[in-house]
């Protein structure tokens, strides 16, 4: 068995995909399916604000997407929301704030049940998170993830609607979080009774190394997938590195 490191891609059958919006946008993205087979859970990832570099290959993101789909038997649904670029390349359209971005995670939810997936999940991190809460409370949604979220677009009223569907919602925030700490994030979700909100000791609001990495997925697989027993982070089968190096495309 080999531990995983900070590059280590997993098997996984892989395929580019084009979302397509209501208001007539392509965006670009990629599924990440399981090779054993139907995948017991769906996860679509809702990445960081793409102001400050958020992206679909933020790393949270694309290590879940290199992992998991072998590690926890789940499929990986992530794409660019419009106007954000990265190595996978630019969705058309320009960001708009959380609003629009309304009109991206639609697309996605009917992409993945055009192919049939169920028990999705959201999973969205910073920005994404209030994309989530804004546009997410929805069918066939059955909850939701928030990597650090600082509830900086969603309100009240977005909360509530939480509240009232009881759709399960689980609040993971860095003990040194730039935005949003644990005690203020307690308050703020308190109005959601559903909620659970866990405080991440030491860790900050970009999840930096891979133990914080092994602690964001551990905790959102434990609500994904409250069956399935801890990760290890080990592999024992066919593993590759990704190579930054050799691939030189950017974003202008």
């Amino acid at each position: 068995m080999a531990d995983l490191v900070s590059n280590s891609v997993l098997p996984a059958n892989r395929e580019a995909i084009t979302l397509t919006t209501s208001d007539g946008l392509k965006l670009v993205g990629e599924l990440a399916m399981p090779i054993s087979g139907a995948p017991k859970a769906t996860i679509l990832l809702l990445h960081p604000n793409p102001t400050g570099g958020g992206m679909m290959d933020s790393h949270l993101f694309k290590k879940a997407a290199w992992r998991l789909p072998a590690l926890a038997d789940v499929a990986i649904l992530r794409w660019n929301t419009r106007g954000t670029c990265s190595k996978a390349g630019r969705s058309e359209g320009e960001y708009d704030k959380g609003i629009a971005e309304g009109l991206d995670l639609a697309a996605a939810l009917e992409f993945a049940k055009s192919r049939g997936l169920e028990n999705i999940w959201l999973v969205g991190w910073s920005f994404g998170t209030d994309v989530t809460l804004m546009h997410g409370n929805v069918d066939p949604v059955q909850g939701a993830v928030l990597f650090s979220p600082p509830l900086m677009w969603s309100t009240a009223e977005h909360l509530q609607s939480w509240t009232d569907s009881m759709r399960p919602l689980l609040a993971l925030v860095p003990e040194l979080d730039d935005y949003l700490k644990p005690p203020e994030a307690k308050e703020k979700f308190a109005v959601v009774a559903q909620c659970e909100v866990v405080a991440i000791p030491e860790c900050r609001h970009l999840w930096v190394g891979e133990k914080f990495v092994r602690i964001a997925w551990n905790l959102a697989l434990k609500k994904i997938r409250p069956e399935m027993p801890e990760l290890s982070w080990n592999w024992d089968g066919e593993m590759t590195r990704w190579d930054d190096l050799k691939d030189n495309s950017t974003c202008n």
